[in-house]
């Protein structure tokens, strides 16, 4: 059967912090490095082994991806970098620090912006500091101003149909190394989660999802793995 391997980001600068990063760009602090490489000495010392690594184009998931496949001895594999995959934008509260933010707006405001399915954030200015229409990696994209988690799902569905799925069918073992929200809109696929519970799907740094899939890539199990 398929062998499928979620896992998001060791802990970033940012999510230390406490603050909005979405799309711009923060490093793995040291925690989460630590983080990252333990998740690959536990999916070595489990037995598990890959053919194709997914990550977004964002620095904490390449990095988490390539410490992964460091500490398992698989830093040849071939790994797909896609905008797709990367975290939910989170517009103008980009780095902005959470309790702060609740402060300014209240807490039923932010909660509404955070965890709502289909709400948004305010839109990110024109020419703000945390801009990314013009970074070459993102050339010929139409970078979002602001997306609720329903937007995300709407662009990482049509990767997972048309690249993940295809590589799962040919018998390839995956590992994808994203993040928070990005795995939420592949979770609630395969987990057959509702709309209104998905926000609230909390998936913790560093720590191995693994989905048994049938021939249909339909679930038939999906737990973390944990160091014994």
């Amino acid at each position: 059967m398929p062998t499928l391997v979620l896992v998001r980001h060791g802990q970033s600068a940012w999510n230390l912090e406490n603050r909005f990063t979405g799309w711009w760009d923060v490093p793995l602090t040291d925690l989460g490095r630590a983080e990252a490489t333990a998740a690959g000495v536990l999916l070595n010392e489990r037995g598990y082994d890959f053919d194709r690594v997914f990550t977004s184009v964002q620095t904490r998931a390449i990095t988490t991806a390539n410490l992964m496949l460091a500490a398992t001895d698989r830093l040849w594999l071939p790994v797909t970098k896609d905008w797709r995959l990367n975290e939910r934008h989170y517009g103008g509260l980009t780095g902005l620090n959470k309790a702060e933010t609740e402060a300014e707006h209240g807490a039923a405001q932010v909660k509404l912006w955070r965890r709502s399915f289909d709400v948004p954030p305010p839109p990110l200015p024109p020419g703000s500091l945390y801009d990314l229409s013009r970074d070459r990696r993102y050339a010929g994209v139409a970078v979002p101003a602001t997306e609720s988690l329903k937007d995300t799902i709407a662009r990482v569905l049509p990767y997972w149909d048309d690249v993940i799925a295809p590589a799962l069918r040919t018998g390839e073992r995956v590992l994808v190394a994203a993040h928070g929200n990005s795995l939420r809109a592949l979770v609630k696929h395969l987990s057959g989660i509702n709309d209104a519970d998905i926000p609230s799907l909390e998936i913790p740094t560093g720590k191995p999802i693994v989905y048994e899939l049938d021939c249909d890539l339909a679930a038939t199990d999906r737990f973390y793995l944990h160091e014994s």
